[in-house]
């Protein structure tokens, strides 16, 4: 479902693909890392390292993160 007209739709998917590889890889690195800053400072301060890691693992990928890492 989506509330965006699909002209709309069209006109923002042609201006982001005139952009380059890099300036699109760029600004796909810069969402994930805001979203990450979202998430991390939805945490409850002073819990470990590790625990935030596994914190945010679950909450982008909705999984535990394994036993392994």
């Amino acid at each position: 479902m989506t509330d965006t007209p699909a002209e709309i739709g069209r006109l923002v998917r042609e201006k982001m693909m005139s952009r380059s590889g890099e300036e699109r890889l760029i600004m796909g690195a810069e969402m994930f890392e805001a979203a990450r800053e979202l998430v991390m400072a939805s945490f409850p301060s002073g819990i470990s390292v590790e625990e935030q890691k596994r914190r945010l693992f679950k909450r982008f990928y909705a999984k535990e993160l394994p036993e392994e890492f």
